[in-house]
């Protein structure tokens, strides 16, 4: 299976197309990056160098993948962080020439935009571009609960709460939403929490097929990428399966390996080469129990 990923890179670490491609590829999948910025590392250090790609070298390149035939052969596309809405409209662009040489191929978007801690991080107008044209244009998301509420404009705070805001999404157009970093009230504590939505029989759009909630301790340790990582591990273990909870149950079980070895090695880097031995294989395995 092949996959196009659009997401930012970094040179030191792992997040973006840093994380994601890596993963991909030891699932065993074929991916074609295409970076929309190259820094040294990602912005959270105090410093870093490197470049933005501009709407027209990005578009530039998926018309070089449609010149090799690339476009009919793609399964999936996968996009991440979009710093300018004007890139927005290029992966657009790309996921309809992709559908339409191959009506099979799905979308899933990481409408990366922020969180609670940090609050908003994207350019004026990149909510609006996630909110109105790659919500129905996607067929899986993967917000977290801050980019939920940007989302819907809704506030959840228990887990039906966020279970019904993520199935509200699916009327828009996606056939699965995935709400990752979940801490809404009445979590048991020390625990992290993952819920799915999916549309009936893989319908676009539509009331809510069925719902799973999966949870797995939380580790004292934060790494940057984790989010790239989930929503990577989540489309690879889908495109494998076809199935939401197996996949949702996959993802995560891989993800607390990532997590453990990187809190292991006491690195704030996400370590990916370290683990990638157990990414098939983690010692420990979470199940999505349905909702």
């Amino acid at each position: 299976m092949n996959v196009i990923s659009i997401q930012s890179h970094v040179v030191y670490g792992h997040v973006g197309n840093a994380a994601a491609v890596f993963a991909l590829q030891r699932l065993g999948l074929e991916v074609w990056p295409i970076h929309t910025v190259q820094f040294s590392n990602h912005t959270g250090y105090p410093e870093f160098q490197g470049q933005a790609f501009g709407a027209d070298h990005i578009a530039g390149l998926i018309d070089g993948l449609e010149v090799r035939g690339a476009l009919a052969r793609c399964d999936a596309l996968l996009t991440g962080y979009i710093g300018d809405p004007g890139l927005g409209a290029v992966i657009l662009d790309a996921a309809a020439r992709i559908r339409a040489a191959n009506p099979k191929a799905i979308w899933l978007c990481d409408p990366v935009m922020g969180d609670r801690h940090t609050g908003l991080f994207v350019r004026e107008g990149v909510p609006e571009f996630m909110r109105e044209r790659a919500l129905p244009a996607a067929d899986i998301l993967t917000p977290n609960l801050f980019e939920l509420e940007i989302l819907t404009g809704q506030k959840p705070q228990t887990l039906a709460e966020v279970r019904d805001a993520a199935a509200g999404l699916l009327e828009h157009g996606p056939k699965v939403v995935l709400v990752t970093s979940l801490s809404p009230d009445g979590n048991t504590a020390g625990e992290m929490e993952m819920v799915a939505v999916t549309a009936p029989s893989g319908e676009r759009g539509g009331k809510p097929g069925g719902a799973w909630r999966i949870a797995f301790p939380r580790l004292p340790y934060f790494a940057n990428g984790a989010g790239d990582a989930v929503a990577a591990l989540f489309l690879g273990f889908y495109l494998k399966s076809g199935s939401v909870p197996e996949a949702l149950g996959k993802a995560t079980s891989t993800l607390f390996e990532i997590l453990q070895t990187t809190m292991d090695a006491n690195d704030e880097e996400l370590q990916l080469v370290a683990a990638q031995d157990r990414l098939l294989t983690p010692r420990r395995q979470f199940t999505a129990e349905a909702l």
